[in-house]
C-alpha cells in the first residue's frame, strides 16, 4: 500500500502535528520521499510527492513572502511542508503568516517536535516505501506463479483469465493479422478503433516494439508475442499497477511459448496443405471438379483464384515480420509442376520428411537454399492467405514462394506486410483448374517487380502498362517530346493534345470524344486536323497512330485519362504516384 500523509500522522513515535484543519483529501496524499531544505525557493530541486522539512532558517515573515515560498514549494510538487520546532531553532511554534499561506495554497503544514530529529522522519518514510516495494514484489511473484500454473493447462485462455483475475486488467491474444485467438472474457467484445490502429502498428514492426494509447478513458497496450518471429499480439485493456506491470514480461514470455507450441502442433496440417498445392500443380490438365474439390478441402471456396510468386531474395534472414504458421523442409513437388523449376518444399518446420516424387529432381538432402528466410516468409504467407496453400520452390537463381489465393483477397496488402521489399508477381484471376497458368504468368513478372520495386500484377489490357513500366522515364519523355513537341509550341497546344488523347482512347469515335470533352464533333475534327498538320502525322496510318497513342499515354502517366483502368503500380520515373510528370508548357 502507498504511504499516505495520514499514515505518518498516525505514528506515535514521530509525534507529528498539523497546524490547521487539513481536509481529508489532503491527508490522503501519497508521500514518495522525505527531504530537508532551508532554501528560500526549493521548488526547482523537488521531483514531486516529497515531505519537505525545514527549520525556517531563511523563512520570510512577511505574508506576501510566505505565500511566495509556499507557492514555490507547491508548484515544485511537494506533498506537504514540515517545520522543525525546538530550543535553539528559529521557531518554537509555527508562525501565523506561514500557516495562513499554507492553508490558502492547500498545502498541508506539519510541525516536528524538538525531540524528533528529521532523520527519524526520513527513515520512517523510506522504511514505509521499502515495505511497499516488498509487498509489490510479493504480489508480482504470486501473480507470476498463478500464470505459470495456468500455462501448464491447455491453450491461451487459462493464462489470460488468471491474469485478469489477479490484476483486473483485461487481455486478449490476436494473430498478426488482428484476428482474435483468445480473450480473458467469456464473451468477446468488439475492439475499439484505436486498438486496431495499435495492433497494425505493432504488427508492422514485428518483435521490435510495443505501443500504447487511450480510448474512451481506457488505456490500451499492445505487446508482440513470439520467440524469433512474430506469432501473435497481446492487447491489454486497463491500467496495470506497479505489481502487474512487473509481471507483463513474464506474461508475454508464457504466451509466446504457448503460441510456439501451437505452431509446432499445427505443423502436420501445414505440410499437408503444401503437399496438396504440389499435387494440384503436378496435374497438367486437372478437371474443374477435382481442382475445386481440392481447394474446398482446405477452406478455399472462391470461384476464381490467382497465383502469386514471391522471390525471397529481398527478405533478411530471421526477419521478425509476422507469421504463426511456420515453414519446413519436406519436398512436395515434381519437376515442372509449377512455373518455377526446382523442388517444392512444404510450409512447415521440422525434419526433412519428403513426399514421393514420380519424376524430376529428388528431395533435398537436408537443409538447402530453400530454407531460412524463404521458409519463414512462406510461413507468414500461409497464415495470411485463406486456405494456406503455400510452398517454397528451390531453383535458379534462388528460392521462390508460390501461393494460390482467392480473387477477392487483397494480396497487395498481404505482400506489403509479410513480404516487403521482395520481388513479387501476381497472376490473373482464373478458374481453379487453370491456376498453373496464373502462377506461370506471376513468375514471369518477377523481373518487372525487381525493376519497379513493387509487386507486378498481370491484368487484361495491361500490355501497354507493362511496356511503359519497362522504359526509363527520361527516355520515355524524350520520345513523347519528339512526337508531340510541335503541339507543345502551338497556340492552344494543350487542347490539341487532350483532344488527340481522348480520340485515341475512345478508339477513334468522334461522338464519344466530343461527349468526353464537352465540345461539338466538328471542333474535334478541326483540332485533330490541326494536330496532324503540325506533327506531319496521319491518323489513318497504323504506325503514326501507334506513335501518337504511345506518346499521349506517356504524357498522362500510362493510364487512360478518362477511365479507371488499373495499373500494375510500377514506373521507374518519379512523377506523382510513381507516374511520369507531364513536361512543363513550352517544352
Amino acid at each position: 500500500m502507498p504511504l499516505h500523509l495520514s499514515d505518518l500522522l498516525a505514528r506515535p513515535d514521530l509525534r507529528l502535528s498539523v497546524t490547521y484543519d487539513v481536509p481529508p483529501q489532503q491527508l490522503a496524499r501519497t508521500i514518495e520521499a522525505a527531504t530537508v531544505s532551508d532554501l528560500p525557493a526549493p521548488g526547482k530541486w523537488l521531483q514531486g510527492g516529497e515531505l519537505l522539512m525545514t527549520i525556517g532558517l531563511l523563512l520570510p515573515m512577511e505574508p506576501a513572502a510566505c505565500r511566495a515560498y509556499v507557492r514555490d514549494a507547491a508548484e515544485g510538487g511537494a506533498a506537504c511542508l514540515a517545520l522543525g520546532l525546538g530550543q535553539g531553532l528559529p521557531y518554537q511554534e509555527a508562525p501565523e503568516p506561514l500557516v495562513r499561506a499554507a492553508e490558502e495554497a492547500g498545502l498541508p503544514l506539519l510541525t516536528v517536535p524538538d525531540e524528533v530529529p528529521f532523520i527519524a522522519v526520513t527513515k520512517a518514510v523510506f522504511d514505509a516505501r521499502a515495505d511497499e516495494q516488498r509487498a509489490l514484489l510479493q504480489r508480482a511473484f504470486a501473480t507470476q506463479r498463478r500464470l505459470t500454473a495456468a500455462a501448464t493447462g491447455d491453450g491461451l485462455r487459462p493464462m489470460l483469465a488468471e491474469w485478469a483475475a489477479a490484476t483486473g486488467v483485461g487481455a486478449a491474444v490476436l494473430d498478426p493479422l488482428g484476428r482474435l485467438l483468445a480473450t480473458s472474457e467469456r464473451a468477446a467484445r468488439p475492439l475499439p478503433a484505436q486498438a486496431h490502429e495499435l495492433l497494425d502498428r505493432v504488427a508492422a514492426r514485428g518483435l521490435r516494439g510495443s505501443a500504447s494509447s487511450t480510448a474512451a478513458g481506457q488505456q490500451l497496450e499492445v505487446q508482440p508475442l513470439g520467440a524469433r518471429r512474430l506469432r501473435g499480439l497481446l492487447l491489454l485493456t486497463g491500467r496495470p499497477d506497479d505489481a502487474a506491470r512487473s509481471v507483463v514480461p513474464g506474461l508475454v514470455s508464457l504466451l509466446s511459448l504457448e503460441l510456439e507450441r501451437r505452431h509446432l502442433r499445427d505443423e502436420p496440417e501445414r505440410r499437408r496443405r503444401s503437399a496438396l498445392l504440389s499435387e494440384l500443380l503436378a496435374d497438367e490438365d486437372p478437371s474443374a471438379d477435382r481442382a475445386r474439390d481440392m481447394l474446398r478441402s482446405v477452406g478455399l471456396t472462391a470461384g476464381r483464384v490467382r497465383g502469386v510468386v514471391v522471390a525471397a531474395e529481398g527478405a533478411p534472414a530471421g526477419r521478425t515480420a509476422a507469421g504463426a504458421a511456420a515453414a519446413g523442409t519436406g519436398s512436395g513437388a515434381t519437376a515442372g509442376a509449377g512455373p518455377a523449376t526446382g523442388t517444392g518444399t512444404t510450409a512447415g518446420t521440422g525434419s526433412a520428411d519428403s513426399t514421393a516424387h514420380t519424376d524430376g529432381p529428388g528431395p533435398m538432402d537436408g537443409p538447402g537454399p530453400a530454407d531460412g528466410a524463404a521458409q519463414e516468409m512462406a510461413a507468414d504467407l500461409a497464415l495470411a492467405v485463406p486456405g494456406g496453400l503455400v510452398r517454397v520452390v528451390d531453383g535458379a537463381p534462388g528460392a521462390v514462394i508460390e501461393a494460390v489465393v482467392g480473387e477477392e483477397l487483397d494480396i497487395r496488402e498481404v505482400l506489403a506486410r509479410f513480404a516487403p521489399r521482395c520481388p513479387a508477381g501476381i497472376g490473373p484471376a482464373t478458374a481453379p483448374e487453370a491456376v498453373r497458368v496464373s502462377l506461370r504468368q506471376a513468375a514471369g513478372l518477377l523481373a518487372v517487380s525487381r525493376a519497379g520495386n513493387a509487386p507486378a500484377e498481370a491484368r487484361q489490357s495491361q500490355a501497354s502498362r507493362l511496356l511503359l513500366d519497362l522504359g526509363d522515364g527520361t527516355t520515355l519523355h524524350g520520345y513523347a517530346d519528339s512526337v508531340l513537341g510541335p503541339l507543345d509550341l502551338a497556340d492552344h497546344g494543350e487542347e490539341l493534345i487532350a483532344t488527340l488523347a481522348a480520340w485515341l482512347e475512345t478508339g477513334g469515335a468522334w461522338d464519344a470524344t466530343s461527349r468526353r470533352l464537352g465540345v461539338h464533333r466538328h471542333t474535334v475534327r478541326n483540332r485533330l486536323d490541326k494536330a496532324m498538320d503540325l506533327t506531319g502525322r496521319r491518323l489513318d496510318d497504323p504506325d503514326d497512330r501507334f506513335d501518337l497513342w504511345l506518346a499521349t499515354r506517356i504524357r498522362c502517366g500510362g493510364a487512360p485519362s478518362g477511365g479507371s483502368g488499373g495499373s500494375t503500380g510500377f514506373n521507374g520515373s518519379g512523377g506523382a504516384g510513381g507516374r511520369p510528370a507531364p513536361p512543363p508548357p513550352g517544352r
